[in-house]
């Protein structure tokens, strides 16, 4: 299980942050719609949430 969390769950919360936060920056910097740009840093905040949690329950696993 610690396997999965960390060579896999963890790189995937990861990049799934970056990818929301390149395309609000994207949307930003096109001008583009202020409601979609706020939309999608709610997602990276709550992404980011989501990742934090996984990374504590990897670093937990790995130290049982």
């Amino acid at each position: 299980m610690t396997v999965f969390l960390s060579m896999i769950l963890v790189p995937v919360a990861v990049a799934s942050v970056a990818t929301v936060l390149m395309m609000g920056l994207v949307n930003m910097m096109r001008g583009g719609s202020p409601n979609l740009s706020q939309k999608l840093m709610r997602w990276r905040v709550f992404l980011q949430f989501v990742a934090i949690i996984i990374a504590m329950v990897t670093i937990w696993m790995l130290g049982q």
